[in-house]
């Protein structure tokens, strides 16, 4: 107690010094949490834009060769249909989930409501490709055996329902759909980034009822083992130049077939986010160690004004390790308080932001649009990390001086005019 009422004593009859002392540490933590934050919430937003779908989607379109191939013009649009199916079930080794898809854009009508959505007729395996969530009450997606019997059988987004169906479930309702009426059996609770929301019917069903010809507007599948983005380069290339072969077109036509290689994408996006990371991490550094620097600095000027000081407890039997005991506790006090203080000011930031954010998520649940900015929160470990570091550099800091100080001669110190 002695030794803290002497530190608390001398801290405020420098008030000044502690003052500037706690300040570059407190910016320090400070800045290193507010700039791990940013980097995070960059991270997340654009993370969770990848939520749509799995992260391992290929879907490809058909679209029209810009080169003559075999005979044939260029111009010609591209089209698939079961062949390239067939050829994709065949070829990709890596291809876990597919699916064929089918898009129209239609009137659908419930009662008085009515709205034009596009209405996609896909496979079962839709739901594991593209992610649809269902609530507990949110009925079910088709099944094989509504594929087999082409039931009219209809699963609708949110969105849909909220502008159809008010406050009303549309579990079991019966919508029409053009001209002919389906009955709803699911509602899609995930969120759709873009658009009014879409609908999704057994592929059978639309063609033989909108897509007599049989032809896909895409096909989407999930595909495995691929975890460079020189490999899904690979694989983008060995897709174009199978496809090629029952598509009639120049492989190396880059207008025929347009492939989104949704896992290449996500590699790409967090290798630059792990550039941003280490960028980040390196500022922060570069803080800490001014706040370090800081610390070092005022703790030689501390010593250096108390070396008679030192010197006079010395000629009166005051032990060394007393002395050097008193110093470093003063560094460890300043370190550790205004270290505490930079943390939960940075934290409480980063949490007001964030619940800032979660607020206007709620309040405009409709709102549409790529997130750029989520969830600005930092993990602690990091932090308890960069505060330990400036209580040992605190520590180092004291001592150093002190021991210094304390192993001159008592009459030497006595005679110091600082």
């Amino acid at each position: 107690m002695d030794i803290l009422q002497e530190i608390w004593s001398g801290l405020r009859h420098n008030k000044l010094r502690t003052i500037l002392t706690g300040l570059s540490v407190s910016w320090g933590i400070f800045i290193l949490i507010i700039l791990l934050a940013a980097g995070n919430g960059l991270k997340n937003g654009v993370t969770s834009n990848f939520s749509d779908r799995a992260t391992n989607t290929v879907q490809i379109w058909p679209g029209r060769t810009s080169k003559p191939h075999q005979g044939y013009q260029a111009g010609r649009n591209m089209s698939l249909t079961d062949k390239e199916v067939e050829k994709i079930d065949n070829d990709v080794n890596q291809m876990s989930d597919r699916t064929p898809i089918s898009d129209n854009y239609l009137t659908i009508t419930y009662k008085s409501e009515y709205s034009s959505y596009s209405v996609r007729g896909v496979t079962p395996l839709y739901t594991s490709v593209f992610n649809l969530k269902f609530d507990e009450n949110g009925g079910r997606f088709f099944n094989q055996t509504d594929m087999n019997e082409q039931r009219k059988v209809i699963v609708l987004d949110q969105k849909v329902v909220d502008v159809l169906f008010k406050d009303e479930s549309p579990i079991g309702k019966f919508v029409q759909v053009g001209q002919v009426m389906f009955q709803v059996i699911g509602v899609n609770s995930k969120k759709d980034n873009w658009g009014d929301g879409t609908t999704y019917i057994p592929l059978s069903t639309s063609q033989v009822i909108f897509n007599t010809n049989k032809k896909y507007r895409s096909i989407a599948m999930t595909v495995n083992g691929m975890t460079t983005m020189e490999e899904n380069d690979t694989f983008n290339v060995e897709l174009k130049r199978s496809l090629a072969q029952t598509m009639i077109f120049d492989p190396e036509d880059t207008q025929a077939l347009w492939i989104r290689n949704s896992q290449r994408d996500y590699i790409e996006t967090m290798n630059i986010f792990n550039g941003i990371t280490v960028f980040v991490s390196i500022i922060g550094i570069f803080t800490l160690i001014a706040g370090i620097v800081g610390v070092s600095n005022i703790m030689l000027v501390t010593v250096k004004e108390r070396t008679r000081e030192i010197g006079i407890r010395k000629a009166l039997g005051a032990p060394p390790s007393h002395i050097l005991l008193s110093i470093i506790l003063e560094s460890i006090l300043i370190t550790t308080f205004f270290g505490y203080i930079g943390m939960m000011t940075g934290i409480g930031i980063t949490e007001v932001v964030n619940f800032i954010m979660e607020q206007s998520a709620v309040q405009n649940p409709s709102e549409t649009g790529m997130s750029v900015f989520k969830n600005p929160t930092v993990d602690l470990s990091y932090v308890y990390f960069a505060t330990s570091i400036l209580i040992v550099a605190g520590i180092i800091a004291g001592y150093m001086p002190a021991r210094r100080a304390v192993s001159i001669k008592p009459i030497e110190a006595m005679r110091d005019e600082n």
